[in-house]
């Protein structure tokens, strides 16, 4: 995510001056090189390195989201974002799916992998292998992805035209005082970091996605601590299953959910019911780690279900470049915040105020109430609306 932060803006001049596909075709390649050396590091720092570098080189997010706005017709945009939204979803699916089951082969299936075989070495290779295959697939198949800048530099050109016809119409009735108002006013709405309600919309996502980040971490460590610890006592394999269902069940609800329930309420008045519901959801987490056995297994993956689909939904993010640029460095955060917080609360397991696991779910709520607030005037701004 630092790398990302330090490198979105760069990839968003790139993309907007040489093409989207040269930037995804790069992007896509960087996960074919980058993923397999992290899947072969041989010590903290290079594994952390390889990360950096995916980071650095891979602005694919706010590349694509462009793409699929040009690549469509006007009226078939909207369809186009939520394609690139369910991806993510897919991603949820795959992913965790492919990390939980092929992690540490030689342990998991030792009549297939030998403990002298280079996956006995690098236990956690075999999963990145498969995701660098699949980027293999991906690059290979960007070779028939069309090039959609010219399209952008088009509509640009009938922006000028049309500025140009009403500025000639302005001066033949007399009306070129109120053209030249308009043009103040698009000057001042071309400085994104002045337009207020962009701004207020991106610290708002990134301060959600800050908390997204921190339960993500910290579902992960809590769901494999002993139970003695507050914990679940999972394995791996059993977290995998609990986030592939999880990320199924956002599939599902970003599908046939989602779409008719945002058109009813909109988008800011979902995202703050999924605040609200959201916090007195995560402050039962705690005590889901008393149950046992089938009980335990249902309730988590219910409540995980729902804790993903009310978390924010990506096509959200606006002014791809800033925004994503802002969202990385708070997701930074979100891991090592999430990883250091969680080690301070397994210490204080006979604390009087919030022991253990209680105080890590409380430190989530809390960020979720500062997001929860932010949504609401005078801070978050509604967007100039036309008569």
């Amino acid at each position: 995510m630092v790398g990302r932060a330090l490198t979105s803006l760069f990839w968003g001049v790139v993309a907007d001056r040489y093409g989207r596909k040269p930037v995804i075709l790069i992007g896509t390649f960087s996960v074919v090189v980058f993923n397999t050396l992290f899947g072969l590091s041989t010590n903290f720092w290079m594994a952390l390195s390889m990360r950096f570098f995916l980071g650095c080189f891979n602005s694919l997010l706010g590349t694509i989201r462009a793409y699929a706005s040009e690549v469509c017709r006007e009226e078939y945009r909207a369809l186009a974002l939520s394609v690139v939204s369910t991806s993510r979803g897919i991603g949820l699916i795959i992913g965790p799916a492919i990390g939980g089951f092929f992690a540490q082969p030689v342990e998991k299936y030792p009549n297939l992998f030998a403990e002298s075989s280079i996956f006995g070495r690098f236990p956690y290779f075999l999963p990145c292998l498969i995701i660098s295959v699949y980027a293999v697939g991906s690059l290979v198949a960007c070779k028939w992805l069309p090039e959609t800048l010219h399209k952008h530099a088009e509509k640009a050109h009938e922006r000028a035209d049309l500025h140009d016809i009403s500025e000639h119409s302005s001066n033949d009735s007399g009306q070129k005082d109120n053209i030249v108002e308009l043009e103040d006013k698009q000057i001042h709405k071309s400085n994104l970091l002045k337009n207020w309600p962009l701004m207020s919309t991106i610290i708002v996502y990134c301060v959600f996605s800050l908390q997204e980040m921190g339960y993500s971490e910290i579902f992960s460590l809590w769901a494999v601590s002993d139970k003695k610890y507050g914990g679940l006592s999972f394995s791996s394999q059993d977290v995998g299953e609990v986030l592939v269902i999880s990320g199924f069940g956002l599939l599902l609800f970003q599908l046939l959910l989602y779409p008719p329930v945002e058109r009813r309420l909109g988008p800011l008045m979902v995202t703050r019911l999924s605040a609200v519901i959201s916090i007195p959801l995560l402050s039962c987490f705690p005590y889901i780690a008393m149950l046992s056995g089938v009980v335990l297994h249902l309730v988590i993956n219910c409540a995980a279900i729902l804790r993903n689909t009310l978390s924010p939904q990506s096509q959200r993010g606006a002014a791809n470049a800033i925004s994503i640029t802002a969202m990385s460095v708070f997701k930074a955060f979100g891991p090592a915040g999430g990883g250091a917080l969680f080690s301070w609360a397994q210490e204080r397991q006979v604390a009087s105020f919030l022991p253990g696991d209680q105080m890590v779910f409380f430190a989530l709520n809390v960020v979720q109430f500062i997001g929860l607030l932010l949504t609401f005037k005078p801070f978050l701004a509604e967007p100039y609306q036309r008569e």
